[in-house]
């Protein structure tokens, strides 16, 4: 992912919030935003970017072992430094009960930290992060310094293994809108595995408890506000956080927000058809006929599915699994296209590397289905009989062919998982200052609609919203130069902002 790719170096503003003398190149004729709750009260003021008071973290160098992770997209001139940070697990019912591990990394070494926080699902966020600061322009990395986090669960915290490794490929492998009964089988085996194993902290792991983590990560960097920036579903433990902690909230942009509905069937078939969408688009860059060779791919791993290199089955609904993964993933584009060539004729190892960290723990992070399944179910109240999942996987497999019946396994997932027996917190809150909230109109995991109605569920966003196609918008010039001028000067993009492809 490109930040400010085409952004121009300029001399940097002052800190605090007023005019800039930055040009314009954003255009500014969207529709007119919606009105949303609080709109007839004042924002609070954005903070400045002040320089951080002392900081009590302690800091290594990992340099030598992040450019190994990064490989080409490292970037040489920059520094990396680990650490981890005690957090109360918290775990409901039993407050305080726990400690556990947040792991964080700062690349570059700008004064003032701007954390990052990604997908649950995605690469942890010190990767991210290090992966971000990488295409950074030269003007943010004097003033900023990239903080990745590792959400609770993920990657190098004190991550979630629960689920057998012989029992995860099952939660992938079948299509609920052809036969409930396999995919609620892994669940349910899934489910019970993460009850026995994670016992009375089965319902610590979810984004409330994650924004403790943040505000204790922001106490421990000895900055008074947190300056942070969201990836797709990690834009909404942000939201989350400015709301619970609206004091402690400063430059935050978030960048691609989950839908807020709770009709789950129709965000998953606006996650599907943002997913075909995508598929489209990439194929069109890469001069190929990428959603037949995906369709001709799955129907011939349906007939006759193929082993991969760790030793599961790569059947259809798995290989389109695997394909959504790498669609949230624009610089893998040429890659995925190649390893769907490849599994047409067999060779599934390509299209096997894509799901690999979801199913395969490694040196440096636990299998990401864990604290994916955990996060998510923990986050989410509805819980539907097998009767309603299996009429809303036959819709979704109706509306969107492709996409449609696999990612209705999500709605199978949580089937089995208690529900919260407290609340999951809200995003509205009248006391924060402006958020920047940007849309893709093309996005395979976080679709235009649901950021849209997010943003409209939070009297103090902004919303910009970019004509391209990814997960994540960061890749446009436009959308870079008004995240730069929210970032260094202050400058709050005007509500409705378009920027083009």
């Amino acid at each position: 992912m490109a930040f400010a790719a085409l952004l121009p170096v300029v001399v940097l503003a002052a800190c605090t919030v007023g005019p800039s003398t930055r040009p314009a190149v954003v255009e500014n004729d969207a529709p007119a935003p919606q009105e949303r709750p609080g709109d007839d009260s004042e924002p609070a003021p954005l903070p400045e970017a002040e320089p951080p008071g002392p900081s009590s973290v302690n800091w290594t160098d990992c340099a030598e072992e992040t450019r190994e992770q990064l490989g080409d997209a490292a970037r040489g001139d920059l520094s990396y430094e680990c650490a981890t940070v005690t957090t109360t697990l918290d775990a409901p019912g039993a407050p305080g009960h726990g400690l556990s591990r947040t792991a964080v990394l700062k690349a570059g070494d700008g004064p003032i930290p701007l954390v990052v926080v990604n997908d649950v699902d995605g690469e942890p966020g010190s990767v991210h992060a290090a992966r971000l600061a990488a295409s950074m322009p030269d003007e943010m990395l004097e003033r900023y310094s990239l903080v990745g986090v590792d959400r609770r669960g993920t990657g190098a915290s004190d991550g979630v293994r629960c689920i057998p490794s012989t029992d995860r490929p099952g939660l992938f492998d079948a299509d609920p809108s052809e036969d409930i009964e396999p995919p609620l089988d892994a669940a349910r085996t899934a489910g019970q595995q993460c009850a026995i194993n994670l016992d009375d902290e089965q319902a610590a792991f979810d984004s409330w408890r994650t924004t403790g983590d943040l505000e204790t990560v922001r106490e421990h960097l000895g900055v008074e506000h947190l300056h942070a920036l969201g990836h797709g579903e990690g834009s909404r433990v942000l939201a989350l956080y400015a709301a619970r902690y609206p004091d402690k909230a400063g430059r935050i942009a978030l960048d691609g927000m989950p839908d807020p509905s709770d009709d789950r069937p129709a965000a998953l078939g606006d996650v599907a058809g943002g997913a075909e969408a995508t598929l489209d688009a990439a194929g069109e860059q890469l001069g190929r006929d990428l959603r037949g060779d995906v369709t001709a791919m799955a129907e011939r791993l349906d007939r006759t599915p193929e082993f991969t290199p760790d030793g599961y089955r790569m059947t259809g609904p798995m290989a389109l699994r695997a394909v959504l993964s790498g669609l949230a993933e624009p610089h893998r584009w040429r890659a995925l296209a190649d390893a769907v060539g490849a599994a047409r004729g067999g060779d599934v190892g390509g299209l096997a590397a894509f799901l690999q960290p979801h199913l395969v723990e490694d040196q440096h992070a636990p299998a990401r289905i864990d604290g994916t399944l955990a996060t998510r179910c923990n986050d989410t109240e509805a819980r539907l009989p097998a009767e309603q999942i299996t009429e809303a996987a036959n819709q979704l497999a109706q509306d969107h062919p492709l996409f449609g019946g696999v990612v209705a396994q999500e709605l199978v997932w949580c089937s089995p998982w208690p529900t919260r027996s407290d609340e999951a917190g809200d995003i509205t809150s009248d006391e924060t200052p402006p958020m920047v909230v940007v849309s893709t109109a093309t996005d395979p995991v976080t679709p235009e609609q649901g950021t849209v109605r997010a943003a409209e569920q939070m009297p103090s966003a902004v919303h910009v919203a970019w004509q391209g196609a990814g997960h994540g918008a960061l890749e446009s010039g436009c959308v870079a130069e008004a995240l730069s001028g929210f970032y260094l000067d202050g400058d709050v993009p005007r509500d409705g902002t378009l920027c083009p492809a």
